[in-house]
Formats: C-alpha cells, sequence, structure tokens
C-alpha cells in the first residue's frame, strides 16, 4: 500500500511537473502570436509611394507611432516614374522596394502580370469594399480619389457642371490637366475618357484644339488654377479642397457627366526583403485607425464607417466614370503613344 501511495504521489509530480513546462511553453507561443497580432514589426522597409511627399510623411509618422521599430525608407515621385524605377531594379537584378502605394489598379495590374506582387488578404479586408479588393490578394485600394474641375473663382463668376468646358471655345487656352506620362491618375483618365460614350479621343481632340496645357502632375494643376494663371483645371479633387481651405479663390466642381475614380492601392512585392514589416504597413492602412489618418490628411477612405472629410463626396455619393480594368491594363501604353502624338509631350 505504501508502494502504490510512492508511486501515485511520483505520477502526480510528474503530471504537475509537465503541465508547469507545458504552461512555460505556452506563454512565450501565446506571446508570439500576440506580437504578430499587435505588430511588433522591426527593420528597414523601402516604401515606393505616389502620393505627395506632405501626406506620405503624415503616413509614416503615424504608422511609427504604432510600430517604432521600423525604419521607413521612402521614394516617392509620380505613379509612372515609381513603376519606371520598379521595373529598372527588377532588369538590374531586383526589386528594393517592399510595399508599394500609387495611383491605380491598372497599375497593379500590369506588376501582377509580370509576378512582381506578393498575395497576401490582411485580416482589415472584410471591411473594404470587394470591388476595390484584387481577388487574389495582390493588392487592396486605400482611399477614392476622383478627378474633377478645379475652377478659378476670381476668374469664372458662374460655376461650369460639364466637362466640355475645356473644349468650349470661349475657354480658349484657360484649361490645363497632368500628363498621363507622368501621374497614374492622369493615365487612367485618358483610358477611361476615350472609351466612354460621349467622350472618346474626340473629347481630348477638342481640348487639344482649345489649346489645353499640360503639365507634369496634378500640383503643378492646382497651383496654375490657384494662381490665377489658369481658369479651370482637370485635377484629383482633395488637392482643391485643401487650397481653398488655405484661402484660394478656388472651387471644386464635381462635372454632372461623372468623374474616373482611382484608389491608389497597396500591395507588397513579391521578393520584399522585410515582409513583416511590409505586412503590418498594409495592415495599418487599412485599419479604421489608418483610414482615419487617411480621412484627417485629407482623402476619401474606402472602409466602411469612416466617413470622408469636409468637401469631398463618399463613394457612394459619386458619379462614376469607369471602363474594364483588363482592357485599361493592356491599352494603357498605346493610350500613352497616342496621347503623345497628339499633345507632344
Amino acid at each position: 500500500m505504501l508502494q502504490s501511495k510512492r508511486v501515485l504521489a511520483g505520477l502526480l509530480t510528474l503530471f504537475i511537473a509537465v503541465g508547469g513546462c507545458a504552461a512555460a511553453n505556452e506563454q512565450p507561443a501565446a506571446q508570439q502570436a500576440a506580437e504578430s497580432a499587435g505588430g511588433q514589426a522591426s527593420g528597414k522597409l523601402s516604401f515606393y509611394t505616389s502620393q505627395p511627399e506632405e501626406d506620405a510623411t503624415k503616413l509614416v509618422e503615424a504608422f511609427n507611432k504604432k510600430h517604432p521599430d521600423v525604419q521607413v525608407a521612402t521614394f516617392r515621385s509620380g505613379t509612372e516614374e515609381v513603376i519606371a524605377k520598379v521595373l529598372a531594379e527588377k532588369e538590374a537584378g531586383g526589386v528594393q522596394a517592399d510595399v508599394l502605394l500609387v495611383a491605380d489598379a491598372v497599375t497593379f495590374e500590369g506588376l501582377k502580370k509580370q509576378d512582381l506582387l506578393l498575395s497576401y488578404k490582411s485580416p482589415e479586408l472584410d471591411k473594404i469594399p470587394e470591388s476595390m479588393v484584387d481577388p487574389d490578394g495582390m493588392y487592396s485600394g486605400t482611399k477614392v480619389i476622383s478627378t474633377a474641375l478645379a475652377v478659378n473663382t476670381e476668374k469664372v463668376k458662374s460655376m461650369p457642371d460639364s466637362w466640355s468646358v475645356l473644349a468650349s471655345a470661349e475657354n480658349k487656352d484657360a484649361g490645363i490637366m497632368p500628363s498621363p506620362l507622368y501621374s497614374g491618375a492622369a493615365a487612367y483618365n485618358v483610358g477611361v475618357f476615350t472609351r466612354t460614350d460621349g467622350f472618346g479621343w474626340d473629347f481630348l481632340d477638342g481640348m487639344k484644339a482649345n489649346n489645353m496645357s499640360v503639365v507634369k502632375g496634378n500640383g503643378a494643376v492646382m497651383k496654375a488654377v490657384a494662381s490665377g494663371e489658369k481658369s479651370y483645371g482637370m485635377v484629383v479633387d482633395f488637392m482643391v479642397v485643401r487650397e481653398k481651405a488655405k484661402g484660394s479663390p478656388v472651387e471644386l466642381v464635381y462635372p454632372s457627366e461623372g468623374v474616373p475614380v482611382i484608389t491608389e492601392p497597396v500591395g507588397i512585392m513579391k521578393d520584399a526583403k522585410n515582409m513583416e514589416a511590409a505586412k503590418a504597413f498594409v495592415d495599418f492602412v487599412l485599419s479604421e485607425e489608418g483610414q482615419k489618418v487617411a480621412a484627417e490628411i485629407g482623402y476619401t477612405p474606402v472602409r466602411e464607417g469612416v466617413q470622408a472629410p469636409e468637401g469631398l463626396k463618399n463613394v457612394s455619393e459619386l458619379k462614376v466614370l469607369s471602363s474594364d480594368i483588363s482592357v485599361l491594363t493592356e491599352a494603357r501604353e498605346e493610350d500613352k503613344k497616342q496621347f503623345t502624338a497628339l499633345f507632344g509631350q
């Protein structure tokens, strides 16, 4: 009997010891899972973007408040120049970017076709409209940016309600637009307008005949309208609202025919050097916190439940001009060539 009690006591001691070891082993695993979910990312992250420099800086600063151990190196230029850099790096032996955030889905479709993107389905995607998310997880829209009319209110007393104002004879020399050779939004706009009934290449022919000026990017367009150098600009909506808030004599007009809309997607490069930090960055951009940052900066967010800033329309309020994304992707280079032939860019 004594021997049996000793054996039983020994087994109990063993079970307690094993259970204690298991509990001790479970704690680091739980911590590891929590760290993964909580985003204890670290190291260097290479971020390529076409956002205005000030906006990119604000986004990175907000991300770093949540992930202070990640050192973000940002390269910023127009979408077409960003992509040219990515493709040049590919040819040289390796893309240096970890995360890419540029103008439009067509650009990402092109990268997807070249097998340059990683499939990552962020846990935040359940709050992002399905239409703005690549079904294969290669990219997701992060905001809604429409191209509309910027009007100088000192030079124009009666606000237009149609894109036709840019081709009207009485407005010769009065309009300006960004170049599709630099701006991804402008390249998208050319693709959409030339494939939309009532516009087509005739619309661009009319603007050319009206001496429409073409400059490098949306920022230069906004500056020309705000200064009174030009009366009308084809430009991304958030820039007009910002300029008006500064006191410039400008007004944002959404033409009655509708507006082209880009979603400035985010995606991870397939050969990203810091995959964990890249995923943490994507998660943050799509999170409620990240989308509120976008709204504070001045963009219309894509996440359900986060409102557009004052002066901009929510996506549900917009009449959107669009075209088949696969067609736009296939035709982009040819569209740019035809635009160049027309405008001499």
